[in-house]
C-alpha cells in the first residue's frame, strides 16, 4: 500500500493538498519535519498517512484531552487503529492501552506531554517500536509563541531518554520566523524538512466592524446567519457570561465556555456544541484548540484578541470543511486598554520565568498587540495584512474582505493631523504629562467632562478645535497616525500618546498626510460565495437527518460520520452504488462499509422520486449544461436525457441558456 492508497482507503480523498505529499515523502524517507500550515489545511493527514505506512507506532503529543478524543474517534470511524493516553483514563484503562499497543493493536497513540517522562511510558516506548514522535500545536514549546506550555519541554527529555531516536515531526498553524527557529532548536530537529504551505485561507471572508453598540451588532450578525454554526469569542469571562445570557434571553441556542466554569459544565457545554444541540458557542480563547468541528461557518470576535497569531488561529476554526465562512471582528478602543491590562498582569505567578524574561515577554506581547490594533484599524486589505505579518507577499486587493469590498476615498487629513499633534504637544507642555487617545479626542472635540476642567485642558488653544468633526473620525485619524508612526504610544497599563521624530516633521515641514476613509460598502456578495454550486435542500436535509440518527446511535458528533462538504458532494453527484459512493469526497473504504447502504437508499429514493415527478436534479442540470455547450442538438439531448424535446427546451430556458418565446 502506498500513500495515495492510504489516503483514499482511510480518509476518502484522491489527491493531497498543497504541501502534504512533500511532507509525507520526507517522513517516509526518515527525515525530521517542521510543517507550518494554517488551520484547516490538513496537518493531521501529514502524520496520519505515514503513520499507517511506517513500521511501528506513531506517538502524537497533543495539548488537550478534547483534541485527542476527537481525533481518535474520527480515526477509528475511518478504520485507523488508534488510542489515547491522558488523565481521563483510569489506571486499569491506562495499562490496557499499553497491553494492546504492545500486541500491535494501534498504529497511532495520542499522548499528553505530562505522561511522556513517566517510568511506565518510558518502559513502554523501549519495549515497543516508536517509529515517529509527532508534536501537534508545536508553537506551545516556544516561550516566544502565543501559547507557551512548559509541559511541552518534556518532549525533548522523553526523546533523549530513549535508546534509539524516532523520526520527529512538528506542526503548527501560526508561527513567525522567530518561533519556527525556536521550535526547531528546542525539539532538536535533525536537518528538518521545513515547509510553510502558505497562510491564505481563500474560503474565509474577513471583516472588521467598529459598532457603537457591540451587542446589537452581534445580534444583527447572528440574525443574518440563522441556524449556522458559530463561535463568538470574548476577551473576558464576564463578557462571555453577559453575551451568552443576552443571546439565550433573545431565543438563540447558545452555550458558554471559559476557565471559570466547573469541569463538568465545560464538558457538557462543549458537547452541546459539538453534537449540534446548541449552534452558538460563546467563549474565551480557552475554547477551540483541538476542536475539529468542520461545519463552523461563522466566527465573531466580540473583542479584539491580544495578537494576530491567536486571532488567525481562532478565526481559522471557521470553514474547516473548505466551504465559505465568515470571520468578523467587532473592534473598540476599550479592547486595547483591556488587553494591555491583561498583558501587564500576566505571568506574575509563573515561578518558571525570571524577572528579565518576564519583562521581555511582556514587551513582545505589547508589540504584538500593536500589530493586532493596526489590523483592526487599517483601511488596507485585511487578508493582505495578515499574510504580510506571517512573511508572505500578498496581492494588494483580495476582493474578499470588508476593506476590499468597501469603497474608499483618499482624504487630505493634513490639517486634522496638525491639530491632533498640536494637542499632544500642548497637553505635555501644560504639566509635563502625556495622556491617552481618548483624552486627546475629548479635548479636540470639546468635551464638557469634569476631568478635563479639573486638569485645565479646557483652557488649551486646541480645546474644541475639532468640535465639528465626529468623534469616530477623530479616533480613526489618531489610530492612523499611530499606525504610520507619526505619533508614538507607550506600553503599560495606561498607554499615552508621545511625540517622535516624525511627529515634529508634520508640524515643522508641513508634511502632506493622506488617509483612506470609507465612503460606502458594496452590496455585492463576495465572489467565493457566488461560486458555490447550489444543492437540493430537500435531499441535503434528508442526508443530515440520517447522519444525525447514525451519529446518535454511535455516540459521536455528526461531522465524525460525514462532513457537510461530503453531504453536499453526495447531493451533486447522486451516487447510485457503492463504487460511485467511494467517489464522494471524504468517503473511505471503512465508512463506505459502515454507512454506504443507508445513505445510498436515501439518495436513490430521492432520485427515483425526482424522476417520477419529472423534476430535474442538480446532476442532470450539470450534464444538460455540458451537452448544450458541446453543441448537441435538442433531439440528441432529448435521447440522452430520456425527456421530450419540449422538456429539454423549457429546462434550457430556465437555466438561462436559451430564450423561450411565449
Amino acid at each position: 500500500m502506498d500513500k495515495i492508497e492510504v489516503l483514499k482507503q482511510y480518509f476518502g480523498h484522491t489527491e493531497f493538498r498543497s504541501g502534504q505529499s512533500e511532507i509525507i515523502d520526507n517522513i517516509l524517507s526518515g527525515r525530521d519535519v517542521l510543517g507550518i500550515m494554517p488551520t484547516g489545511a490538513g496537518k493531521s493527514v501529514c502524520y496520519q498517512v505515514p503513520a499507517m505506512l511506517l513500521d511501528g507506532i506513531t506517538i502524537v503529543i497533543s495539548p488537550l484531552i478534547s483534541l485527542m478524543k476527537d481525533q481518535v474517534e474520527a480515526l477509528v470511524q475511518s478504520g485507523v487503529p488508534a488510542a489515547f493516553i491522558n488523565s481521563s483514563l483510569t489506571y486499569s484503562q491506562y495499562l490496557e492501552v499499553f497491553r494492546r499497543a504492545s500486541n500491535g493493536a494501534y498504529k497511532i497513540i495520542y499522548v499528553a506531554p505530562e505522561r511522556l517522562v513517566t517510568d511506565e511510558f518510558i518502559a513502554f516506548a523501549e519495549r515497543s517500536r516508536i517509529a515517529m514522535v509527532t508534536v501537534d500545536e508545536a508553537h506551545c514549546v516556544s516561550q516566544w509563541g502565543q501559547d507557551f506550555r512548559p509541559s511541552y519541554l518534556k518532549i525533548t527529555e522523553f526523546i533523549s531518554r530513549l535508546s534509539y531516536r524516532p523520526i520527529v515531526s512538528a506542526f503548527t498553524a501560526t508561527a513567525t520566523a522567530e518561533v519556527r527557529a525556536d521550535i526547531a532548536a528546542i525539539l532538536r530537529l535533525n536537518d528538518p524538512f521545513v515547509i510553510t504551505t502558505g497562510f491564505d485561507r481563500q474560503n474565509l471572508y474577513f471583516e472588521v466592524r467598529r459598532p457603537a453598540k457591540k451587542l446589537e451588532a452581534l445580534i444583527n450578525i447572528l440574525n443574518e446567519n440563522k441556524d449556522k454554526c458559530c463561535i463568538v469569542y470574548c476577551l473576558t469571562r464576564k463578557n462571555v457570561e453577559a453575551v451568552c445570557q443576552e443571546l439565550e434571553d433573545r431565543g438563540f441556542a447558545a452555550t458558554r465556555y471559559h476557565a471559570g466554569l466547573s469541569d463538568a459544565e465545560r464538558h457538557t457545554n462543549q458537547d452541546d456544541f459539538i453534537y449540534d444541540r446548541k449552534n452558538i458557542m460563546v467563549a474565551t480563547n480557552a475554547f477551540g484548540m483541538g476542536i475539529d468541528k468542520s461545519n463552523v461557518s461563522l466566527v465573531v470576535h466580540y473583542n479584539m484578541p491580544k495578537n494576530l497569531e491567536g486571532y488567525y488561529q481562532e478565526a481559522g476554526r471557521a470553514g474547516r470543511d473548505g466551504e465559505p465562512a465568515s470571520c468578523i471582528l467587532l473592534y473598540s478602543g476599550q479592547d486595547v486598554v483591556t488587553n494591555k491590562f491583561l498583558i501587564e498582569n500576566s505571568g506574575e505567578d509563573n515561578e518558571e520565568l525570571d524577572p528579565k524574561l518576564r519583562s521581555e515577554l511582556k514587551k513582545r506581547d505589547l508589540d504584538r498587540l500593536s500589530q493586532m490594533t493596526f489590523y483592526s484599524t487599517t483601511t488596507d486589505c485585511l487578508r493582505g495584512f495578515i499574510l504580510k505579518y506571517f512573511g508572505e507577499r500578498p496581492q494588494h486587493f483580495c476582493g474578499h474582505c470588508s476593506n476590499c469590498c468597501t469603497s474608499f476615498e483618499t482624504a487630505d487629513i493634513t490639517i486634522e493631523a496638525q491639530k491632533i499633534i498640536s494637542c499632544v504637544y500642548r497637553v505635555y507642555n501644560l504639566n509635563g504629562r502625556s495622556v491617552g487617545k481618548s483624552t486627546i479626542a475629548d479635548i479636540l472635540h470639546g468635551s464638557k467632562s469634569e476631568k478635563l476642567a479639573r486638569m485645565g485642558y479646557d483652557k488649551l488653544t486646541t480645546y474644541g478645535i475639532m468640535a465639528d468633526v465626529p468623534m469616530h473620525r477623530i479616533r480613526a485619524i489618531i489610530d492612523f497616525l499611530v499606525e504610520k508612526n507619526y505619533l508614538g504610544v507607550t506600553s503599560g497599563e495606561y498607554p499615552v500618546l508621545t511625540a517622535n521624530a516624525n511627529t515634529a516633521a508634520v508640524i515643522k515641514e508641513k508634511l502632506k498626510i493622506e488617509m483612506k476613509l470609507p465612503k460606502e460598502r458594496k452590496a455585492a456578495v463576495p465572489k467565493e460565495k457566488e461560486a458555490v454550486a447550489p444543492v437540493d435542500s430537500e435531499l441535503l436535509d434528508s442526508l443530515k437527518a440520517l447522519r444525525k440518527k447514525l451519529a446518535d446511535r454511535e455516540g459521536v458528533p455528526a461531522y465524525i460520520i460525514f462532513t457537510d462538504a461530503s453531504l453536499r458532494d453526495m447531493c451533486r453527484k447522486l451516487p447510485k452504488d457503492e463504487d460511485e459512493f467511494l467517489g464522494i469526497s471524504g468517503v473511505g473504504r471503512k465508512k463506505c462499509e459502515l454507512y454506504g447502504k443507508a445513505f445510498l437508499e436515501v439518495i436513490n429514493e430521492y432520485a427515483q422520486k425526482a424522476k417520477e415527478e419529472h423534476r430535474w436534479t442538480e446532476k442532470e442540470d450539470e450534464k444538460l449544461r455540458r451537452d448544450y455547450k458541446s453543441g448537441l442538438s435538442i433531439m440528441s439531448m432529448s435521447e440522452a436525457h430520456g425527456r421530450s424535446p419540449d422538456d429539454i427546451r423549457v429546462r434550457l430556458g430556465k437555466l438561462g441558456l436559451i430564450k423561450i418565446r411565449n
